[in-house]
């Protein structure tokens, strides 16, 4: 299981990432899940993975043998739109799952499927959630994120808090708090946490850290959002009891 999350906001684009994996209880490793493509001036797509590791890892091979092959070869530099990038990952998702699909139909199948946020010149930042069949959707005003894997628990912070005109480093403290919920309710969600703040238009994806265990930023904003939680429903009124006495 994994954790990912994009967020799309007047100012930018969040785009974050766990680095968990698993193959059962006692086989965690740790792999980056998040992939950055920059032409400066020109383009920034980050490309964030969940699913089979395997899976994944072959379509970002592909994606990244198609950049490099130049030429006329339809690829994440020649994409005129986030659209047709959206439609590049899809494309080399169904190859990959033409070549394994068959071998892997007995298991869970090829399940693997990505968030493509980014900015291409003459659009505006764009974000999308491309599914394992290739099929995609994208964000907008009223739905400004988008996540995969263990998506459950960080939701409802989002859900509460989280608008189009949120600033970036507001929208970057949700994400993270996104994170500790889903670390709090999941074991195979985990550290380090890979978190980009992307301001529209600069075409550079130089606001990228990495949050380890021992960051200290981390560990302090864990503590004070589980004390402010607790100090504001401690200061709440409680329920009526049944014979409505308070």
């Amino acid at each position: 299981m994994t954790y990912c999350v994009g967020i799309m906001l007047d100012s930018g684009l969040i785009l974050a990432s766990d680095s968990r994996t698993h193959a059962g209880v006692d086989n965690f490793a740790k792999f980056c899940k998040m992939n950055v493509f920059e032409r400066a001036g020109d383009r920034v797509l980050v490309l964030l993975s969940s699913g089979n590791l395997a899976g994944t890892q072959a379509v970002i091979g592909i994606l990244r043998q198609r950049a490099d092959a130049g030429g006329d070869v339809p690829s994440l530099w020649t994409s005129r739109s986030m659209f047709d990038t959206a439609m590049l990952i899809s494309d080399a998702m169904r190859d990959v799952d033409n070549r394994d699909g068959a071998y892997l139909a007995e298991g869970q199948g090829f399940n693997a499927s990505f968030i493509l946020g980014g900015q291409i010149k003459g659009e505006p930042p764009r974000l999308f959630q491309v599914y394992a069949a290739g099929n995609f959707i994208e964000a907008s005003p009223r739905a400004p994120f988008l996540q995969i894997g263990e998506t459950k628990y960080g939701k409802p912070i989002l859900d509460r808090a989280l608008t189009p005109d949120t600033s970036l480093d507001e929208a970057a403290k949700l994400a993270l708090l996104s994170f500790d919920a889903t670390i709090r309710s999941n074991l195979s969600v985990g550290l380090p946490i890979d978190l980009l703040r992307y301001e529209a238009d600069s075409f550079k994806a130089d606001n990228l850290i990495t949050i380890e265990e021992q960051n200290l930023y981390w560990r302090e904003l864990r503590s004070a959002y589980g004390g402010g939680l607790a100090a504001l429903v401690a200061s709440l009124e409680p329920p009526p009891s049944a014979d409505g006495v308070v």
